[in-house]
């Protein structure tokens, strides 16, 4: 394949956009930190028994924005 061919663009833009639906895939799979919107807690949702694991931690921005609403 020559690289002044009209196919080497739509083969590499096929193969990058092929990357990337893998990429959001694989990053939506994933078990993201979640926060819990009453104790500003963060937490992981376990998406084979569907239920929530607690981490122990806080989110700094949530806590402060609770205390400025009495």
């Amino acid at each position: 394949m020559d690289l002044s061919s009209k196919k080497l663009p739509i083969i590499l833009i096929i193969g990058l956009i092929g990357i990337l639906t893998l990429q959001v895939m694989n990053n939506d799979s994933n078990n993201n930190k979640l926060i819990d919107p009453e104790t500003c807690e963060l937490y992981v949702k376990d998406l084979q028994i569907n239920a929530k694991q607690y981490l122990g931690e806080y989110d700094q921005k949530c806590v402060d924005f609770k205390n400025f609403n009495p």
